[in-house]
């Protein structure tokens, strides 16, 4: 998504996992909220921020494994920002390497001396809620499947068009893993008919990997989600 008129939507893939991490704010010179930064995202996120002379309030992350919220420590107490995320996926920010069964040890074996633990402030997510964050508003939906706490966050510029903070709940032409810790199929299914095939087909799809897409053409063309019979309609 690039630059709107009355929004500012920017990512970059961060370490050897290329998680799409996002800054998104009301414009340059505003203050900004950041979403999933994952691996060695500081460098990126400065640059970022200090492009547009943006000031993060806020981390939020779609869920609890590694790749997402790597750097999410350093960035919100270097900052003195919290950090939100649901409450089912709060025990990965000090244990994310616990998550992911056997991938784990391998990635302890890959990092030496690796450890996590919360940032300072921490806050929950709600299926439903409304944050009001850095002039934006963002609507979080619970969508369990990839993880037991994976949400996506929805909102819309001010001209109305609707963008969805994905994680890694759909893809271009995927859709996120469920056999790791926490996955679960049916239940990836039924946040897929019911909180993301129910929006529009404009919605901008940002994933945690890969390119933007829209609901309309995954709802068209992707392999994992045929079949689901949600129509379009539910409104951001």
């Amino acid at each position: 998504m690039e630059e709107d008129e009355d929004v500012l939507v920017e990512a970059f893939a961060a370490g050897v996992f290329q998680t799409n991490c996002f800054v998104v704010a009301p414009g340059p010179g505003e203050s900004a909220v950041v979403v999933d930064p994952g691996q060695d995202a500081e460098e990126g996120l400065r640059e970022v921020l200090a492009r547009h002379r943006l000031t993060p309030v806020a981390v939020l992350l779609t869920h609890g494994h590694m790749d997402h919220m790597w750097s999410v420590t350093p960035v919100c107490d270097g900052d003195d920002i919290p950090a939100w995320i649901h409450p089912e996926d709060r025990h990965m920010l000090a244990d994310p390497l616990g998550s992911v069964g056997p991938m784990g040890q391998q990635i302890a074996a890959m990092y030496p001396g690796l450890e996590f633990r919360e940032p300072r402030s921490v806050e929950v997510l709600a299926d439903g809620a409304e944050l009001e964050l850095a002039g934006l508003r963002l609507t979080v939906d619970h969508t369990p499947g990839h993880t037991r706490g994976s949400v996506v966050f929805r909102s819309a510029t001010e001209e109305g068009q609707p963008f969805l903070l994905a994680g890694d709940t759909l893809f271009q032409g995927s859709i996120g893993r469920t056999d790791l810790p926490g996955g679960n199929s049916e239940e990836m299914m039924a946040s897929l008919r019911d909180k993301i095939l129910s929006l529009p087909d404009e919605t901008a799809v940002l994933p945690g990997h890969g390119p933007m897409t829209t609901v309309g053409q995954e709802r068209t063309s992707n392999p994992f989600v045929q079949g689901l019979t949600s129509a379009p309609g539910r409104h951001l």
